[in-house]
């Protein structure tokens, strides 16, 4: 199983919306086919290790990240392809929470007469897809907030000056995070402050995240960086019914303008988390500004928290703080993160958690 998984991470950023999967067969004690998924709308990771297995599969034992699937989608059924192929025994890691599949692959399975057996690694298989998971569960996506501040919070100078905070190995590890995710979403300011790129560059044909701007009077510029050539990848423009239809004319051929209902004056982000899991989005990452990630703590809309600590003491009353908002008023109020770990990443201090 813990072959099956590794197997599983190589899908990484190439098969969302669908989970990542891994699969070994085994005969005889010898590892006799593998396989993973590797690219969405391609074939299962069953299917990749059946065919490796060159008419080996007879007899042999199965064993995979998570439940075969039991109903047509873009492949036909993996569970059907398993009993065609005399496989005996297979033993699976995390249920699929689909409810086009969950449970309905291993009766299947096991109302043909093969030995089934549930939960290997259960904890590791359902942390593989934990952003599939809750895109399944809870039909919004998976929320990372990722920030580079220095030592005591602050993500620019008085004067706006952020770059550079963190290191650059901190700035590449950061890029394959972007790589990972199905979106990157910043705000207005952000884009009117810094004019980022947006798109990953550690790599040559890296995925690119759809980069979304909160813009609710649609204030960002035509010739914004994120709309050149330079930054690759699909733009979403979420603005409200105050943006005019002169400004939306401008940006046609250019981003996707996304409507959103309001809150406050500005686009609810709820909404459009919402909205964005609708169109297959799972994993976004939201990285500035402070009045975005406020809003996003505010509304219990982040699972997971990526900051990386620069030994560096900006100070200063008017500095950006990383997080901006109203702030709690009491302690016992404060969001707190859990199953932490700390990296050293070049000269910085990488803090990730969950909630």
């Amino acid at each position: 199983m813990r072959k099956a998984l590794s197997l599983a991470r190589r899908g990484l950023g190439k098969v969302h919306p669908n989970p990542m999967v891994g699969a070994v067969l085994v005969k005889r004690g010898q590892v006799i086919g593998e396989g993973f998924h590797e690219f969405f709308g391609g074939p299962h990771a069953e299917a990749n290790a059946i065919q490796s297995a060159h008419d080996k599969a007879p007899g042999s034992t199965l064993v995979v990240t998570l439940e075969p699937c039991a109903h047509y989608g873009k492949t036909p059924p993996c569970a059907e392809l398993i009993v065609r192929n005399k496989v005996k025994e297979v033993v699976v890691g995390a249920l699929d929470p689909n409810p086009l599949v969950s449970g309905k692959g291993i009766r299947f399975l096991k109302k043909a007469g093969l030995q089934v057996s549930a939960g290997i690694l259960n904890k590791e298989c359902e942390a593989l897809n934990k952003d599939f998971n809750f895109w399944m569960r809870r039909k919004m996506p998976y929320v990372i907030v990722k920030r580079a501040q220095s030592l005591d919070g602050k993500i620019a100078t008085k004067t706006g000056e952020s770059r550079w905070i963190s290191g650059e190995a901190a700035r590449i590890f950061s890029q394959r995070l972007r790589a990972e995710c199905d979106a990157v979403m910043v705000g207005i300011n952000t884009v009117l402050r810094d004019d980022p790129l947006l798109s990953v560059r550690h790599r040559r044909n890296s995925p690119q995240p759809i980069k979304v701007i909160l813009d609710s009077h649609l204030r960002v510029s035509p010739k914004a960086r994120i709309f050149s050539k330079d930054s690759k990848g699909p733009v979403i423009l979420a603005v409200t019914q105050q943006a005019s239809e002169k400004r939306r004319k401008l940006f046609q051929g250019k981003a996707v303008i996304l409507e959103v209902k309001e809150k406050n004056g500005r686009v609810s982000l709820r909404a459009l988390l919402s909205e964005l899991a609708k169109q297959g989005v799972l994993r976004v990452m939201i990285e500035g500004g402070g009045e975005v990630i406020a809003e996003a703590f505010a509304e219990k809309l982040v699972q997971e928290v990526c900051v990386f600590i620069a030994p560096k003491i900006i100070g200063g009353r008017q500095a950006v703080n990383a997080v901006a908002g109203e702030g709690i008023r009491r302690l016992q109020d404060a969001l707190e993160l859990k199953e932490m770990r700390f990296e050293r990443v070049g000269r910085d201090l990488l803090i990730r958690g969950r909630f």
